[in-house]
């Protein structure tokens, strides 16, 4: 009998490959038209190629920049939090503007709201 693939371990594999073939022609595409863009910034008329250059380095940098901030604040950490954080939210501004329906049972609520993330304007 084989041992099971640990779930977590698969998905990564799985996005890493996802990522490698959407992200390795993307970088060749980028690359191609990069090197273009210099092969013609050193003839003599390629003075107008100077600002597509730099747009692509800065567009490039800011990216990568973003990305480092990114991950640096943990963005990629807990991908599923930002959808309870919704709900918590909208949960309260039904209770804050009267529109809030009553949960089935006691138990139910407190289940789901324990497992939310503290937000700065729980009133637990």
């Amino acid at each position: 009998m084989s041992k099971p693939v640990n779930r977590s371990r698969r998905q990564a594999w799985i996005g890493l490959l996802l990522s490698s073939l959407v992200l390795i022609p993307a970088m060749y595409g980028f690359g191609t038209k990069f090197r273009e863009f210099l092969a013609l910034y050193t003839m003599e008329d390629g003075a107008f190629t100077l600002v597509p250059i730099l747009n692509y380095l800065l567009a490039s940098a800011g990216f990568l920049l973003l990305l480092l901030w990114a991950i640096a604040h943990g963005m990629f950490r807990d991908v599923e939090r930002p959808k309870y954080t919704m709900l918590a939210n909208e949960r309260w501004i039904d209770e804050h503007t009267g529109n809030a329906e009553e949960p089935e049972t006691p138990r139910q609520e407190e289940s789901w709201r324990s497992s939310l993330p503290r937000t700065p304007w729980d009133e637990r």
